[in-house]
């Protein structure tokens, strides 16, 4: 059954947690700095998987990325058209963010590549990035017509801004239009149906890449370098954090501060519904981070009681719907989850996967076509538990296990996809 872990329940957690670097901001930073003309450092990288995946192909692609004692990456790249067409194939491991993002940096480019990724990777859609890059002009090929990785893309002739009316949501596919977007010969306008997390715009901003918002639309043109920052300080990553706020919540007399989250308004939809569910959760000390908001927060324990969750709201928190599904046990009355469909073509089917998971813990969540109903509260039981090869699966059981009977955990090293230390961090907050 692969590796396991078994946490026992417990009466309280207490301390202070340094949440680790945002995963999106980490991906960002490395391929922004790789087409800089001078070396940017990279400080509170995450250290997980999911990024070193995209660290490893841009060293593929002719770029230097070093790192110190500390853990900060310095990237030296060959300058805005430096990129060198890779000898083998790229390896996006598990993540979909560095094949999605990388599908509109290197289609605009003058080589060929062939991107692929592990099992998982290649099981998830492709189809909604390649549909608007061919129409910018880019050539790229995958499985099953194109919808599938492994991925060939061949030299565009040339590369066209378009305007693009995304059919849904979704930060990964505006990501890697706004990439090809850089080497057009004319402006490019994206238009959401609502917004999505907005990292790369600002860190198009970070690297002096001029970003024009009209309403639901954003306007980019063609660029023929960059201005890049000597340092960037990536926050921490709010979808990390959302594991502790719903621990210390539904644990009794339970108190985390946590530090360096970050608070970009397209990401802290988890802290809103939290609180609209009668979360204790404080924002502190707010600061910038280059032009990513940042602050501390303290979370206490709190009852909570359950609420619909709109399908608006979604793309804010569609990372954390796991851990909701987790909250929302232990909340009074019904709590409904719509327009949660996207989980479906996650690292896994995470709502038939949670549902799975959770009601072997004698727990009933009903599952529908784009959501969940969970009414609360409810007693959970201890279980053996698969993560589904999911990190976010996996850390969203856990909690559900120490805030209940406890859990067997199978497949658990699935997070160092996102989170390395998350379980010896788990360990040190317990207090019992």
């Amino acid at each position: 059954m692969g590796n396991y872990i078994s946490l026992k329940p417990t009466t309280k957690l207490s301390g202070i947690v340094n949440i680790p670097g945002d995963k999106s901001i980490s991906h960002r930073s490395i391929m922004l700095a790789s087409l800089a003309d001078i070396p940017v450092t990279v400080t509170n990288f995450l250290h997980a998987a999911d990024c070193w995946s995209t660290v490893n192909c841009m060293r593929a692609l002719g770029v230097t990325i070093d790192q110190n004692k500390e853990g900060d990456l310095t990237v030296t790249g060959n300058g805005f058209y430096g990129l060198n067409e890779p000898c083998d194939v790229l390896d996006a491991g598990n993540s979909g963010t560095t094949m999605r993002l990388l599908t509109g940096l290197l289609g605009a480019q003058p080589f060929f590549c062939i991107m692929t990724g592990d099992a998982s990777l290649k099981k998830r859609p492709m189809g909604r990035v390649i549909a608007p890059l061919t129409k910018m002009g880019l050539n790229i090929i995958g499985r099953e017509q194109s919808r599938y990785a492994p991925l060939a893309l061949t030299e565009a002739e040339q590369v066209t801004g378009i305007e693009y009316d995304m059919p849904v949501a979704s930060a990964q596919v505006k990501s890697a239009i706004l990439l090809a977007a850089l080497y057009a010969n004319s402006p490019t306008v994206i238009t959401e149906p609502m917004p999505s997390r907005d990292h790369t715009e600002r860190m198009f901003e970070t690297f002096g890449i001029p970003i024009k918002r009209s309403g639901k639309s954003i306007i980019i043109d063609p660029v023929g370098q960059i201005w890049a920052p000597e340092r960037i300080n990536v926050p921490g990553d709010i979808s990390s954090a959302a594991f502790w706020l719903v621990a210390a919540t539904i644990i009794p007399n339970s108190q985390l501060l946590l530090v360096n989250v970050g608070i970009n308004p397209t990401r802290t939809g988890i802290i809103d519904i939290l609180k609209l569910m009668g979360a204790d959760i404080t924002i502190t000390n707010e600061r910038w981070s280059g032009r990513e908001p940042v602050a501390d927060i303290i979370v206490r324990s709190a009852n909570l009681t359950g609420i619909t969750i709109e399908p608006e709201i979604i793309p804010r928190l569609v990372d954390e719907i796991p851990i909701l599904a987790v909250a929302a046990l232990f909340a009074e009355g019904q709590t409904v989850i719509k327009g949660a469909e996207e989980l479906r073509v996650k690292e896994t089917d995470r709502l038939k996967a949670i549902t799975l998971e959770l009601n072997k813990m004698e727990a009933h969540l009903v599952e529908t076509t784009d959501g969940l109903i969970i009414n609360g509260p409810q007693k959970l039981s201890f279980a053996k538990c698969i993560s589904h090869h999911d990190h976010r699966m996996a850390m969203s059981l856990a909690i559900a296990g120490i805030a209940a009977q406890g859990v067997e955990l199978v497949e658990s090293d699935c997070v160092k996809i996102s989170y390395p230390d998350f379980f010896t961090v788990l360990e040190k907050l317990k207090q019992d």
